[in-house]
């Protein structure tokens, strides 16, 4: 039987997900990338031919967009994530503490591990507490915010002001 006949097989949806960072609502995450790596090569010439051999891996960023809402105001909590990393403000510097943004920290104030769950749809993919099955979980190792952006204001467009995050980490694994 052809697959397309088969109404038991489901794809993975795109509008199917969860996403846990920190203490950002859920429900304000609008869009995010997914996991993706680089292989960096090396070239070696030998004759007049060219042969390349696999490097490092490197784990690319992320970016997530954003709802900022007047309650919970999520503008003020990715400030309140930068602070916690080390940030401090010039007004409050005190020349007696100097501080800088440390990866430790930064990781810490986003949280160690960030997780993004593709989930079932519902019906008979559900668990026994009537909550979606997850199909797919990534989880971001020591993950911290590399950029923000606040948004734009535009007095001829009455769409919802975004927050733009870019998050760089280690690397990833999928469950």
């Amino acid at each position: 039987m052809a697959f397309w006949n088969d109404k038991s097989l489901e794809p993975k949806r795109k509008h199917r997900w969860l996403m846990t960072i920190s203490d950002i609502p859920a429900f304000v995450i609008k869009t995010t990338s997914k996991p993706s790596f680089s292989i960096n090569e090396t070239e070696h010439n030998y004759f007049g031919h060219r042969f390349y051999y696999p490097g490092m891996v490197t784990w690319n960023e992320i970016t997530l967009t954003l709802v900022d809402p007047i309650d919970p105001d999520v503008s003020r909590k990715v400030l309140n994530i930068l602070r916690r990393s080390g940030y401090v403000e010039p007004s409050e510097h005190d020349s007696n503490m100097l501080h800088t943004i440390s990866k430790e920290e930064s990781v810490a104030a986003l949280g160690s591990i960030v997780k993004i769950k593709q989930v079932e749809h519902t019906g008979t993919g559900t668990d026994v507490l009537g909550t979606n099955v997850v199909v797919e979980e990534w989880e971001l190792y020591s993950p911290w915010i590399k950029e923000a952006k606040f948004g734009d204001l535009d007095y001829s467009d009455d769409g919802l002001v975004e927050i733009e995050l870019t998050i760089r980490y280690d690397w990833a694994i999928i469950r």
